[in-house]
């Protein structure tokens, strides 16, 4: 998001602009959703997922600390088993009613080679940890999604990328990895051993098996110089080309109702540090949101007020290593969709989305975000085979998400897009199966694995086999 203090002055305009009854009716709609009961009648606690859509009750809750813990679980745990890092996805891929399976007790790098810049790391860690424990020995992780608290495992399994020139998503990384099985078995893969399955479940929805660990091809550690510059939508959208050949890592923020973006680079350096200070992201959102509340009524008025608002403001630079810089804080809850698409398709899509919004959802105040992601060959890859550019639409946890499906998904599918596969999408079996050219070996390799589907939940069946 834009990080600017001068948005902080935005409360102030809108106070003064004393439209008390616009920011009544939003009072109203403003409150908190619903939660489900803590317990079910069986007294089995609740699940939920960060955002709060997607919950169950599960009968088991397992924590195993070992391989063989997990192996002697996976045997007689009752079904569906479902891998559960963070619960940072926001499509049905966890709710079970057998067994909730976390990998936390499985944590950690278990070793690392300082010649070839790999470390074999435990997928129950997560990336805000691994950061720290990679840069101390010297490695980093070139690429990190947005937010770092997922798991390991998590990102794996849902293809969680970030974003840059050349750079893949976590995946394209691993050159190893374990996987525990339905029936207890410990497979170790990679390109000479099990190719098919490395191949298959490096991207795996947590319904091939349970990764265990994985061996993660990284790079010396660096210090980045990181900067945040707000500049004109349109003209960002044209500049596209040159800002993704310019930076190693690179992406832009999207501000409907403003006509502006925020353009967010970061490259190697040996320049002093200069920390990126506390996080100012939430007030910004914040700001935008009271934004929509009191203007949302009024979007020429609005866009002016923004425009007023964000006059003026400079670059924002910061220099760390870029473990500290490249993902962020967000505390503010939300719902998401997320496409990749051709690259050539990328700003054609978002323009569509964008005037959409704008024409047809008054209340949509979350930037846009909008990424490029290097290609690889793993065969659930949303990037399989193809350098993708992505465009990622939220909204806020107690606003209305259901437009997404109905507005925004039909540009992303006209446009070639696949679907994050952590993210809100309606896709089905048949839609992905004719995504990707290799679902028919995938799926072929999973039931293998797995023929008695004990790691399907009622999501996964649609999604896997249209059932």
């Amino acid at each position: 998001m834009l990080t600017r203090r001068g948005l902080m002055t935005g409360t102030a305009v809108i106070a003064g602009a004393g439209l008390v009854g616009a920011v009544g009716y939003r009072a109203l709609q403003d409150r908190e959703p619903a939660a489900p009961p803590a317990t079910d009648p069986s007294g089995r606690l609740l699940w939920r997922n960060w955002s709060g859509i997607q919950s169950s009750y599960p009968q088991i809750r397992a924590a195993p600390g070992s391989e063989d813990e997990l192996a002697s679980l996976l045997k007689s745990a009752p079904g569906p088993i479902r891998p559960v890092g963070a619960g940072h996805s926001f499509q049905p891929l966890v709710p079970t009613s057998g067994t909730l399976l976390s990998l936390d007790r499985m944590s950690g790098v278990l070793a690392h080679d300082p010649a070839t810049l790999t470390a074999q790391v435990k997928a129950g860690t997560r990336l805000g940890d691994l950061g720290p424990a990679l840069a101390a020995i010297g490695q980093e992780m070139p690429n990190l999604p947005d937010i770092n608290k997922q798991s390991l495992g998590g990102a794996l399994g849902t293809g969680t990328h970030g974003t840059g020139r050349g750079l893949k998503a976590i995946h394209g990384e691993v050159l190893s990895f374990r996987l525990a099985t339905a029936s207890g078995d410990i497979l170790e893969c990679s390109a000479d051993h099990h190719p098919d399955i490395f191949n298959a479940a490096r991207v795996n929805l947590g319904a091939f098996g349970v990764v265990t660990e994985a061996t993660l091809k990284n790079r010396a550690l660096t210090r980045l110089r990181k900067q945040v510059v707000l500049r004109d939508l349109n003209e960002t959208c044209e500049d596209w080309p040159r800002l993704k050949a310019a930076h190693r890592n690179v992406e832009f923020y999207a501000i409907p109702f403003t006509g502006k973006a925020a353009v967010i680079t970061a490259d190697v350096t040996t320049d002093p540090v200069i920390p990126r200070g506390a996080d100012e992201d939430t007030s910004t959102l914040m700001d935008l949101k009271h934004l929509r509340d009191v203007f949302g009524f009024a979007p020429p008025l609005r866009r002016w007020v923004a425009d007023k608002m964000m006059s003026g403001l400079k670059p924002e630079i910061m220099i760390d290593e870029g473990w500290k810089l490249l993902s962020n804080e967000r505390p503010v809850r939300f719902n998401e969709m997320e496409f990749h698409l051709p690259t050539e398709a990328q700003i054609p899509a978002l323009k569509e989305v964008v005037a959409t919004i704008e024409a047809r959802r008054n209340d949509v105040f979350f930037p846009i975000e909008v990424r490029t992601i290097e290609a690889d060959d793993a065969w659930l890859s949303p990037f399989y085979q193809r350098e993708s550019g992505s465009v990622a639409v939220h909204a806020h946890y107690k606003d209305d998400y259901q437009f997404m499906f109905e507005l925004i998904e039909p540009i992303f599918r006209r446009h070639g897009g696949r679907p994050h596969w952590g993210k809100l999408n309606s896709l089905r079996a048949a839609d992905f199966a004719a995504l990707y050219p290799r679902w028919k070996d995938a799926m072929e390799v999973r039931k293998s694995l797995d023929p008695g589907g004990r790691f399907l939940n009622p999501y996964l069946k649609k999604a896997l086999i249209d059932v």
